[in-house]
């Protein structure tokens, strides 16, 4: 795969809820394209199914329609253990097994395999652990013993140890203090340059969706209805476009766009 390959299509996608009284429709006719070493966030409104296309890009939920692809295959079909092995994902909380150590929840996708010695996946897992910032010190704590900013880093560490070139975020800052949100994205920012990861990243930070992202696509009117950098997004015409990013939030972070010149 070249680099700006589509390392995900999803074309003509419904999403739809039933229950006896009603259907609810969140996706109707979405398209979506993204491209190899890119990082794409994901933006719109409470409801717009941000957090429910990533988890149809993982393969967790289906499609009522529509077309979903996945580094060429649907997410389903990318070999015995299906998207999860080639796709990271983090968490909005970082979903850590609380009766794990944080070496163990690191280790558990390649203990899953279960074709790897048990030294190697420690060793694999220990290097991960250094690579997210945190020494060996840490890695037999549980994770009550952990700040919000280190089960962030210790759920990114296990969302990159089996190497997967595609990584998912749901809300990557969320909860976390102004500085270690911004250890987390000086973090997220040197490894998507030093892997050559894909990233698509939902956020409701703008200070996180301006540092990081290359490209916006705005969930709306139950599809997306710009895919495009981010000054190009804020020139689109919506009003959920002009409440996000040009109220009396968006103004501060609209500055970075100056400091992170990549962001166009």
């Amino acid at each position: 795969m070249t680099a700006g390959e589509p390392v995900i299509e999803i074309r003509g996608l419904w999403t739809e809820f039933s229950s006896p009284e009603r259907t609810v429709v969140v996706h109707k006719d979405l398209d979506l394209s993204v491209r190899r070493g890119e990082v794409l966030s994901l933006v719109g409104g409470s409801g717009t199914g941000k957090t429910v296309l990533l988890r149809q890009i993982l393969g967790l939920s289906t499609p009522t329609r529509g077309r979903v692809s996945v580094l060429g295959h649907p997410p389903g079909g990318m070999g015995d253990k299906g998207a999860a092995s080639r796709v990271g994902m983090l968490f909005q909380h970082g979903a850590l097994f609380s009766a794990f150590s944080v070496l163990e929840n690191i280790a558990f996708p390649l203990r899953e395999l279960k074709t790897l010695p048990a030294d190697l996946v420690r060793d694999a897992a220990l290097v991960k652990l250094q690579m997210v910032g945190l020494g060996p010190e840490h890695a037999d704590k549980m994770p009550s013993d952990l700040s919000g900013g280190m089960i962030k880093r210790v759920a990114l560490a296990r969302a990159l140890v089996m190497d997967p070139p595609l990584l998912l975020l749901d809300e990557p800052t969320a909860g976390l203090d102004p500085e270690s949100s911004d250890g987390f994205v000086t973090l997220l920012r040197s490894l998507h340059r030093d892997l050559g990861l894909t990233v698509v990243m939902v956020t409701h930070d703008l200070d996180t969706l301006f540092e990081l992202s290359t490209r916006i696509a705005v969930l709306a009117d139950q599809r997306v209805i710009v895919n495009a950098p981010p000054r190009e997004v804020i020139a689109f015409q919506h009003p959920f476009i002009h409440h996000f990013f040009l109220g009396e939030r968006g103004q501060r972070a609209m500055e970075l766009l100056r400091e992170y010149p990549f962001a166009v």
